[in-house]
Protein backbone atom coordinates (compact mmCIF):
# COMPACT_ATOMS: atom_id res chain seq x y z
CA UNK A 1 0.00 0.00 0.00
CA UNK A 2 1.75 3.23 -0.99
CA UNK A 3 -0.64 5.59 -1.76
CA UNK A 4 -0.77 9.09 -2.73
CA UNK A 5 -3.01 11.59 -0.45
CA UNK A 6 -2.92 15.24 -0.21
CA UNK A 7 -3.69 16.27 2.86
CA UNK A 8 -6.91 18.20 3.57
CA UNK A 9 -5.82 20.72 6.43
CA UNK A 10 -2.93 20.83 9.31
CA UNK A 11 -2.81 17.16 10.82
CA UNK A 12 -0.78 16.37 14.10
CA UNK A 13 0.91 12.91 14.37
CA UNK A 14 3.58 11.03 15.56
CA UNK A 15 7.15 10.28 14.36
CA UNK A 16 7.96 7.02 13.65
CA UNK A 17 9.78 5.18 15.74
CA UNK A 18 11.11 8.49 17.51
CA UNK A 19 7.99 9.15 19.26
CA UNK A 20 7.95 12.87 18.22
CA UNK A 21 4.89 15.06 17.98
CA UNK A 22 4.67 16.37 14.51
CA UNK A 23 2.33 19.06 12.81
CA UNK A 24 2.11 18.26 8.86
CA UNK A 25 1.13 21.08 7.02
CA UNK A 26 -2.57 21.82 4.66
CA UNK A 27 -1.85 20.64 1.35
CA UNK A 28 1.52 18.28 1.36
CA UNK A 29 1.54 15.53 0.12
CA UNK A 30 1.41 11.85 2.23
CA UNK A 31 1.88 8.27 1.07
CA UNK A 32 -0.33 5.65 3.22
CA UNK A 33 1.75 2.57 3.86
CA UNK A 34 -0.50 1.18 6.85
CA UNK A 35 -4.12 1.57 7.62
CA UNK A 36 -4.86 -0.79 10.47
CA UNK A 37 -6.72 -0.91 13.55
CA UNK A 38 -8.26 2.82 12.71
CA UNK A 39 -5.20 4.57 12.83
CA UNK A 40 -2.60 5.60 9.63
CA UNK A 41 1.19 5.30 9.08
CA UNK A 42 2.23 7.57 6.52
CA UNK A 43 5.17 8.60 4.42
CA UNK A 44 6.35 12.30 4.49
CA UNK A 45 7.31 14.08 0.96
CA UNK A 46 11.05 13.97 3.56
CA UNK A 47 11.01 10.19 4.02
CA UNK A 48 9.29 11.02 7.73
CA UNK A 49 6.68 7.69 9.00
CA UNK A 50 4.59 9.56 11.34
CA UNK A 51 1.32 7.65 12.52
CA UNK A 52 -1.93 9.49 12.35
CA UNK A 53 -4.51 8.64 14.81
CA UNK A 54 -8.10 7.63 13.55
CA UNK A 55 -9.92 11.41 14.38
CA UNK A 56 -7.96 12.62 12.16
CA UNK A 57 -8.69 10.13 9.32
CA UNK A 58 -10.48 12.78 7.18
CA UNK A 59 -6.98 14.66 6.67
CA UNK A 60 -5.93 11.94 4.62
CA UNK A 61 -9.56 11.28 3.09
CA UNK A 62 -9.72 8.01 4.92
CA UNK A 63 -12.81 7.18 7.22
CA UNK A 64 -12.52 4.73 9.93
CA UNK A 65 -14.20 1.39 10.54
CA UNK A 66 -17.45 1.65 11.73
CA UNK A 67 -17.45 0.01 15.19
CA UNK A 68 -18.82 -3.64 16.03
CA UNK A 69 -22.42 -3.79 15.83
CA UNK A 70 -25.18 -4.93 18.52
CA UNK A 71 -25.17 -8.05 16.58
CA UNK A 72 -21.59 -8.47 16.39
CA UNK A 73 -21.73 -8.19 20.21
CA UNK A 74 -24.21 -10.26 20.65
CA UNK A 75 -23.39 -13.70 22.98
CA UNK A 76 -19.61 -12.69 23.28
CA UNK A 77 -18.23 -12.10 26.82
CA UNK A 78 -16.79 -8.85 28.16
CA UNK A 79 -13.41 -10.62 28.18
CA UNK A 80 -13.67 -11.58 24.34
CA UNK A 81 -15.19 -8.57 23.22
CA UNK A 82 -11.54 -7.04 25.07
CA UNK A 83 -9.35 -9.76 22.67
CA UNK A 84 -11.59 -8.83 19.93
CA UNK A 85 -10.31 -5.04 20.74
CA UNK A 86 -7.01 -5.76 21.37
CA UNK A 87 -6.71 -7.67 17.96
CA UNK A 88 -7.15 -3.96 16.62
CA UNK A 89 -4.16 -2.51 17.92
CA UNK A 90 -0.77 -2.73 15.69
CA UNK A 91 2.38 -1.53 16.10
CA UNK A 92 2.72 1.30 13.63
CA UNK A 93 5.36 -0.34 11.89
CA UNK A 94 4.93 -4.22 12.10
CA UNK A 95 1.39 -5.03 9.79
CA UNK A 96 0.40 -7.20 13.16
CA UNK A 97 -1.99 -6.91 15.61
CA UNK A 98 -0.43 -7.05 18.74
CA UNK A 99 -2.22 -10.39 19.82
CA UNK A 100 -0.64 -12.08 17.42
CA UNK A 101 2.72 -10.93 17.45
CA UNK A 102 2.52 -12.09 21.19
CA UNK A 103 3.15 -8.06 22.79
CA UNK A 104 -0.26 -9.24 25.00
CA UNK A 105 1.02 -10.76 28.63
CA UNK A 106 -1.96 -10.58 30.25
CA UNK A 107 -5.86 -9.90 29.99
CA UNK A 108 -7.98 -9.97 33.20
CA UNK A 109 -11.85 -8.64 33.24
CA UNK A 110 -13.00 -8.17 36.71
CA UNK A 111 -16.83 -6.79 38.06
CA UNK A 112 -16.30 -3.56 39.70
CA UNK A 113 -18.70 -2.96 43.13
CA UNK A 114 -19.33 0.14 41.55
CA UNK A 115 -20.54 -1.27 38.32
CA UNK A 116 -19.05 -2.72 34.99
CA UNK A 117 -15.65 -3.97 34.77
CA UNK A 118 -12.15 -3.27 35.26
CA UNK A 119 -10.11 -4.52 32.56
CA UNK A 120 -5.85 -4.67 33.39
CA UNK A 121 -3.74 -5.65 30.76
CA UNK A 122 -0.60 -6.26 30.65
CA UNK A 123 1.75 -5.59 27.45
CA UNK A 124 5.21 -5.50 26.21
CA UNK A 125 7.21 -4.22 23.39
CA UNK A 126 9.30 -5.89 20.60
CA UNK A 127 12.04 -3.66 21.59
CA UNK A 128 12.61 -1.91 25.37
CA UNK A 129 13.94 0.75 23.77
CA UNK A 130 10.79 1.91 21.52
CA UNK A 131 9.64 5.03 22.25
CA UNK A 132 6.29 4.82 20.79
CA UNK A 133 5.06 2.99 23.84
CA UNK A 134 2.87 5.37 25.63
CA UNK A 135 0.92 5.99 22.19
CA UNK A 136 0.29 2.30 21.96
CA UNK A 137 -0.59 2.14 25.92
CA UNK A 138 -3.42 4.63 25.02
CA UNK A 139 -4.46 2.62 21.76
CA UNK A 140 -5.08 -0.17 23.66
CA UNK A 141 -7.22 1.71 26.63
CA UNK A 142 -9.18 4.09 23.88
CA UNK A 143 -10.22 0.80 22.02
CA UNK A 144 -11.23 -1.17 25.22
CA UNK A 145 -13.23 1.45 26.90
CA UNK A 146 -15.80 1.19 24.25
CA UNK A 147 -16.35 -2.40 24.70
CA UNK A 148 -19.65 -2.57 26.47
CA UNK A 149 -19.99 -2.64 29.99
CA UNK A 150 -16.17 -1.95 30.66
CA UNK A 151 -15.67 1.17 32.87
CA UNK A 152 -11.86 0.97 33.69
CA UNK A 153 -8.99 0.26 31.79
CA UNK A 154 -5.74 -0.20 33.37
CA UNK A 155 -2.51 -0.83 31.01
CA UNK A 156 0.94 -1.36 31.85
CA UNK A 157 3.89 -1.89 29.62
CA UNK A 158 5.97 -5.03 31.32
CA UNK A 159 9.43 -5.99 30.06
CA UNK A 160 9.52 -9.49 32.06
CA UNK A 161 9.61 -11.70 30.28
CA UNK A 162 11.67 -9.84 27.42
CA UNK A 163 10.26 -10.48 23.93
CA UNK A 164 11.18 -12.72 21.64
CA UNK A 165 9.90 -13.85 18.46
CA UNK A 166 9.26 -16.82 19.75
CA UNK A 167 5.73 -15.70 21.37
CA UNK A 168 4.53 -14.72 17.12
CA UNK A 169 1.67 -17.07 16.38
CA UNK A 170 2.20 -18.88 13.22
CA UNK A 171 0.01 -16.46 11.37
CA UNK A 172 2.03 -13.59 12.26
CA UNK A 173 5.34 -15.40 10.92
CA UNK A 174 3.52 -16.37 7.82
CA UNK A 175 3.01 -12.86 7.32
CA UNK A 176 5.94 -11.66 7.81
CA UNK A 177 7.34 -13.78 5.83
CA UNK A 178 9.13 -15.63 8.86
CA UNK A 179 8.08 -19.16 7.91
Amino acid sequence: MREARTLARDVEGTVIPYGDRITLSEGGEVHVTQALGGTFTVMTERGYLVRIEGVDADAIGETLPPLPTAEEQAGKSVEQLVWDQLRTCYDPEIPVSIVELGLVYLCEVKERESGGHKVTIQTTLTSPACPLGGVLAEDIRRKVLVVPGVGEVDVEIVFSPPWSSALMSDAARLQLGLM
